[in-house]
């Protein structure tokens, strides 16, 4: 597990864009994707740059479940607003929130990740170490699934929706079995609040209670931290 300490979030996605430009450029066609406030500066970076993305593939980590794709608060609307209007992918996967049928739409994705296996994976991380809607507690073996949110996670996504009672309380999610299977993860974490599990993530046990513990086993994943995320860190990791 590489470590890579940034001033901000905006030195945070131009870091993370060299990666990327670097793995395109180098043969990689699929993207593995996320959503959130933590990936927009990367995100800037790519459409600001002139990198063709037209011939490569994109999958989303996650999808609310009960969403339609055009409302304002889909995944897929989120996506299509922050970078695929400005930069348009061949395809562009994301799980089917409209769907009530959740095995129908579990088979789907799985079969997505199938037939378009992931070169680099871009992550978040929640305040209690979940990676896409993975809460503690999910079995390493998920592939795609169907969570319940936890409340912490409700919480945090208020601020996105007019008020609390309008925040779906599930979503469909690559589980992090489905996460290991790419060949390379990028980890992006900014801010105070995620000390705490950037510090387990890294140096704690790997347990089904931080999801995110579960990178320790993968062969080639980078985290890129601002020094608020990385301040719990031992000297000699940070």
């Amino acid at each position: 597990m590489q470590i890579i300490t940034v001033k901000d979030q905006v030195e945070g996605g131009k870091k993370a864009f060299e990666i990327i430009k670097e793995a395109v450029e180098n043969g990689a066609s699929v993207l593995g994707l996320a959503t959130g406030s933590t990936p927009l500066s990367l995100y800037d970076e790519i459409k600001k740059s002139e990198l063709d993305f037209s011939e490569l593939s994109s999958v989303n980590l996650d999808e609310y479940v009960g969403l339609e794709g055009e409302n304002p608060n889909s995944y897929r609307h989120f996506m299509k607003e922050q970078l695929f209007n400005e930069k348009p992918f061949k395809n562009s996967y994301v799980p089917d929130g409209a769907n009530p049928n959740a095995e129908e739409v579990i088979a789907q994705y799985n079969q997505v990740l199938k037939e378009n296996p992931i070169d680099v994976q871009i992550l978040g991380i929640g305040v209690n170490g979940h990676i896409g809607f993975n809460e503690p507690g999910t079995s390493f073996e998920e592939e795609t699934h169907k969570v319940s949110l936890a409340q912490s996670t409700i919480d945090a996504n208020t601020r996105f929706f007019d008020s609390v009672e309008e925040v779906p309380r599930y979503a469909y999610t690559m589980g992090p079995k489905s996460i290991m299977a790419a060949k390379k993860i990028i980890l992006l974490a900014y801010g105070e609040s995620k000390a705490d599990a950037i510090q387990k993530t890294v140096e704690g046990p790997i347990t089904e209670d931080i999801p995110a513990s579960i990178l320790q086993n993968h062969p080639d994943t980078i985290l890129i931290v601002d020094e608020a995320a990385a301040s719990k860190l031992s000297e000699n990791e940070a």
